[in-house]
């Protein structure tokens, strides 16, 4: 790894010096042929980097990890993680790698982080590669969640790489390049707590204290506090997640954060048609990770995290277990209150209306949209126009128009604000049948696809002339819809 001449960035090493037993100092492998596919210029100018220095051959070979300033000290994280319910002692980043920690225009700290940059001491017979299309499809989604207002890690730039990666077929490699305020995991509690090293756990626990939750530090019992506030954070994600009809695919306890980022863009989907059980992911043959499952995989998730803390929460076990059980108790209360008042949002209803009156429209409504299979987007979206006296097209999507038309009498009896409705319903998300027509011409180096999806799903809630493709949904021929994890 060489270092850089002509292009300048600051990168803190704070991760692997405070926690060095959690990271292994390694570097990315070489790129033959690397090019630029897609920069993020607004995120890249919001982190202090000059756009254009990115684009110059110094400029990608940091995007690569293969030219870094002086200094830098890239490690792959060490964690563990339950991958579907099973226990795994020992994964960690085997075809990533923590570049280091970048402070922004915004005096905010940032981990820049890459994905398939080569095989690490965790690659577990992997070859640490990845493919053009699932790092594009990271890109594309997690811009698509900034834009809609729900926390993610972003993404800085995806660059291919010149090397070809074998799957099923031979695919052209890429690297994407990804921020977040930190890779913290519940599993890398999981791996802390496991190694039985008390001093480790807790350097962690205010490592996490001091770089996410700080009120923390001032509580009576700091770790309780940075769980409850874990807690706190992760419930308020998932109801966001349910509310844009975004289902993650793959909620390993490895891949949710202690900052309450959605994380690990791998077999995600949003919903077309409506239905609790949908499951879109090639590697969830029981469904375990369904879109109506995960604000219960979640509170799962926090009970190992919970788990995990022990130790810290109190000396005595059993009053650890009675704190930790009664904090996790709040995420129930937390995800409903949060689930419901985007909810009430994304129907226009005032503040005052009652909570009773309001879950039972929508309780009844969603059964409306699940018996005839709605598209999900496209029917909130419709509303705003049944909010402003046209009730055909959200009428047309269902399957019971008379059932319809007695919902719509109790909910216009509320008074509905449209304009709300267009501000918390987006037009254009990024539905399956775009995405994979984007990520197919992509890997035949055609970028054009890609910016027209990223042209909408970046201003989604704004209709715009020229974009109707992207808010309407899959043709009939695109048939049953399944992703893949990418590895």
């Amino acid at each position: 790894m060489s270092a850089v001449t002509g292009f300048t960035a600051t990168l803190d090493g704070r991760f692997a010096r405070e926690l060095a037993e959690l990271a292994i100092p390694w570097q990315a492998e070489e790129t033959p042929e690397p090019r630029l596919l897609v920069l993020n210029e607004p995120l890249a100018a919001t982190l202090g980097l000059d756009p254009e220095a990115l684009r110059t051959p110094e400029g990608v070979s940091f995007l690569t990890g293969t030219a870094l300033p002086a200094g830098a000290t890239p490690v792959a994280q060490a964690y563990a993680g339950h991958q579907f319910g099973g226990y795994s002692p020992r994964l960690g980043d085997g075809r990533a790698l923590l570049l280091g920690e970048i402070t922004g225009t915004d005096g905010r700290l940032r981990d820049l982080h890459l994905k398939g940059s080569g095989r690490t001491p965790f690659a577990r017979g992997g070859d640490g590669l990845a493919a053009v299309g699932p790092m594009l499809r990271e890109y594309i989604v997690s811009e698509a969640m900034y834009a809609l207002g729900i926390p993610t890690t972003r993404s800085l730039a995806v660059v291919a790489t010149g090397r070809p990666v074998r799957r099923e077929t031979v695919l052209p490699g890429a690297v994407l390049a990804r921020v977040a305020d930190s890779h913290l995991r519940v599993g890398s509690f999981q791996y802390a707590a496991a190694g039985g090293d008390l001093a480790l756990l807790r350097r962690l626990a205010d490592h996490a204290i001091a770089r996410h939750h700080p009120q923390a530090a001032s509580a009576e019992a700091p770790y309780l506090a940075l769980f409850e506030a874990v807690v706190s954070a992760q419930a308020s994600l998932v109801a966001r997640w349910m509310l844009a009809g975004f289902i993650h695919g793959v909620m390993n306890t490895d891949n949710m954060t202690i900052s309450g980022e959605t994380i690990d863009y791998g077999p995600c989907a949003f919903l077309d048609a409506f239905d609790p059980a949908t499951v879109y992911s090639s590697i969830d043959s029981g469904g375990r990770y369904a879109y109506g499952n995960q604000p219960l995989v979640a509170e799962w998730n926090l009970a190992r995290l919970a788990e995990a803390l022990l130790p810290l929460i109190h000396e005595d076990q059993e009053r650890a277990v009675e704190a930790a059980v009664a904090s996790l108790e709040a995420f129930r209360a937390r995800y409903s209150a949060a689930w419901l008042a985007g909810m009430k949002a994304k129907l226009g209803l005032a503040g005052s209306v009652p909570d009773g009156e309001a879950v039972r429209l929508v309780d009844d409504l969603l059964a409306l949209l699940q018996t005839g299979r709605a598209d999900y987007t496209s029917f909130f979206r419709d509303l705003g126009s049944a909010a402003r006296g046209d009730a055909g097209p959200a009428r047309s999507r269902t399957a019971d128009p008379a059932g319809f038309d007695a919902l719509a009498q109790r909910w216009l009896a509320l008074g509905p604000d449209a304009a709300a409705m267009d501000r918390a319903n987006p037009a254009y998300i990024p539905r399956n049948h775009l995405v994979e027509e984007a990520l197919a011409a992509a890997t035949n180096d055609d970028l054009g696809p890609l910016a027209g999806l990223l042209e909408a799903v970046t201003a989604p809630y704004d209709e715009r002339p020229g974009l109707e493709r992207y808010a309407v949904g899959a043709p009939e021929d695109f048939g049953p819809y399944r992703t893949f994890c990418g590895t």
